[in-house]
């Protein structure tokens, strides 16, 4: 992402707005330009239309695919290949949706939504306009989005089942489960919130889908983790598809309530999972499907299912904990775990406890041994990236909020702001919250923690996007280091375990009766090469990470990049927070349902 951006403020616009600017007015003269240039296919018109330094993001309505284009020179060769492939009609702008917004007080553009239509999809559209020097509006931002396929609307609300069902239901469900009757379509493995996002916007696209899910329970990847983990992400932000949470659901949900919010969302929806299943393999089918699936359930009894396509929904590397490879661990007399591993911090009441990492996770399980009476130290190896969600989320999640927009246009908000504006955005809002956390942040370096404001201190958000880790939201757990209560070692690498504890290489110690490693987990793609042919397994792209547009390297889309005929079509990636998976889940779905009804395009190289 190019070091030279900058956001567009007036002084870099060399501009200003009028107290009485007719917003309305501004939004519907550049969109009925915008419109009669789009649907004339007049690359020039639209171009004279943005900024020099536009942004322009799509996602699968003009590309199939996850694209980011910034500056004219781009967005024209963007343009110029793209809609000769389409036709474009049907645009209307939403003029209830039309707003003069001041992000900041030298920050001022009109931010407006629209709606149209592809060849074979209905779309949706956010820009943004800013005023220039010499009176005209002109976009910085336009995203692009495919909403849904023409002729393929969900089943819900008006297309909802009409008819009665007099005690039949349950013997139905029974065989839906089982695909007695139907084969599925998709397999999904996870049944974690991904998969079951994935899952929900396939049925309603009219798709028989297979959850396959090796717990026992539905959730139980949420509930077999420690047993003080909490969501620090807001309620607002998380609400499922179809289902939102209750209104008087806590602001901050509980691992375990989420748990059997997971499990009811799956019987609510009627999702067709199998629990205590474990896929065996994934290979190339013969038979005409792209996929052949074995999956052994509970019993040891074994099925295979020729499909033509396969979501893996593991997260993060399947649960599989990353263990830093540190000499002398068979010397240890202790106990050595990950933390996917750790439960019940009374599990070790009485023994001496270090937690190795200083993220979520670290600090969550550091506070909970507090709170049941545990000695336990922080080993701190880098700096970490420290926000209080007091602070913090107010500020960022200001969209996802009481009172804020519906979910579906927050997420067209949050998904309208390119990675490399969004770094700069956020370059503000982490001094504002930094400011705001002065004293927690003091507090935090007295005592030795290592804290940064991340990359180009730009927060937590492209630490999150590169690496999935590395800060922590503060809900306690700083000021238990600020008082003393988590003891705190920062000041040097681990060398190697001695019979009892840990050596540095300052040549100090550290005893220990437990060590648990808080230090994330696998690469993403473990999971796929023990599934798929080991021919296959040098073919995957990397999962997570950001490209060179700064979009996601191959989430939420194919893993074997973006060839038509590649080897592994059919394979998706579906994964994310509560938030990410609510959004995006649909855009894998109306992939899927694309491919399966034979009007998907090509992918844009």
């Amino acid at each position: 992402m190019a070091n030279q951006l900058v956001l567009p403020t007036l002084d870099n616009l060399r501009s200003s707005v009028a107290p009485d600017v007719n917003v309305q007015a501004v939004a519907s003269l550049w969109f009925s330009a915008f419109a009669e240039a789009m649907q004339s296919k007049n690359v020039t018109a639209v171009l004279d239309l943005l900024v020099d330094d536009v942004f322009w993001r799509d996602i699968l309505a003009l590309t199939w695919d996850f694209h980011t284009f910034q500056s004219i020179p781009s967005v024209k060769t963007f343009l110029a290949d793209q809609l000769p492939l389409f036709t474009l009609s049907s645009f209307k702008l939403r003029e209830d949706l039309v707003e003069l917004q001041r992000p900041y007080p030298d920050i001022t553009w009109i931010q407006a939504f629209f709606d149209f239509e592809t060849t074979v999809g209905i779309g949706s559209g956010v820009f943004r306009l800013v005023p220039l020097a010499d009176g005209s509006w002109k976009a910085h931002t336009v995203f692009t989005n495919l909403e849904d396929l023409k002729g393929f609307p969900e089943q819900n609300g008006p297309r909802r089942n009409h008819q009665p069902n007099h005690g039949k239901w349950a013997a139905k469900r029974a065989r839906e489960i089982e695909c007695i009757d139907e084969e599925p379509s998709v397999v999904i493995i996870g049944g974690g919130q991904s998969g079951l996002d994935v899952a929900a916007r396939l049925k309603m696209l009219g798709m028989k889908t297979l959850v396959v899910e090796k717990n026992e329970r539905i959730g139980d990847n949420w509930r077999k983790r420690y047993a003080a983990l909490c969501l620090h992400d807001p309620v607002w932000y998380d609400h499922m598809p179809y289902i939102p949470f209750p209104s008087s659901w806590p602001v901050y949900t509980p691992a375990l309530k989420l748990a059997d919010w997971l499990e009811s969302y799956a019987h609510s929806m009627e999702l067709d999972v199998w629990t205590s299943a474990t896929v065996m393999s994934v290979i190339p089918c013969v038979k005409g499907k792209k996929w052949t699936v074995t999956v052994q359930r509970a019993d040891r009894k074994e099925r295979t299912f020729d499909v033509n396509h396969v979501v893996f929904a593991l997260g993060f590397g399947n649960g599989m904990g990353r263990i830093p490879d540190i000499p002398g661990q068979d010397d240890f007399k202790g106990q050595i775990l990950h933390s996917t591993k750790h439960n019940l911090a009374t599990d070790h009441a009485g023994k001496k406890v270090v937690v190795v990492g200083a993220c979520t996770s670290a600090h969550d399980i550091c506070a909970d041994y507090v709170e049941n009476g545990v000695d336990v130290t922080m080993v701190q190896r880098s700096p970490s990236y420290i926000m209080s969600i007091k602070e913090g989320m107010p500020r960022l999640s200001g969209i996802f909020w009481e009172g804020g927009p519906p979910t579906d246009i927050a997420d067209r908000v949050s998904a309208s702001y390119p990675n490399s504006l969004l770094k700069l955005v956020h370059q503000r809002v982490t001094k504002d919250i930094a400011e705001a956390d002065k004293e927690l942040l003091d507090g935090l370096r007295n005592r030795g923690f290592k804290t940064t404001l991340g990359d180009d201190d730009s927060g937590f958000f492209l630490m999150a996007w590169t690496k999935g880790g590395g800060y922590y939201l503060d809900v306690g757990a700083s000021q238990m280091i600020i008082d003393g209560k988590i003891k705190l070692k920062s000041d040097g690498p681990i060398s190697r375990f001695t019979q009892t504890g840990l050596l540095f290489e300052d040549g100090s110690t550290l005893d220990a009766d437990v060590v648990v490693f808080a230090t994330g987990y696998a690469d993403g793609r473990h999971s796929y090469r023990a599934l798929l042919p080991e021919s296959l397994g040098d073919k995957l792209y990397p999962i997570w990470g950001l490209d060179k547009e700064g979009e996601l390297n191959s989430v939420w889309r194919e893993v074997g990049g973006r060839s038509k005929d590649g080897e592994l079509n059919g394979i998706w990636c579906m994964m994310g927070n509560l938030a990410l998976c609510r959004f995006h889940s649909k855009h894998v779905a109306l992939q899927i349902k694309s491919y399966e009804e034979g009007i998907f395009g090509t992918r844009y190289q």
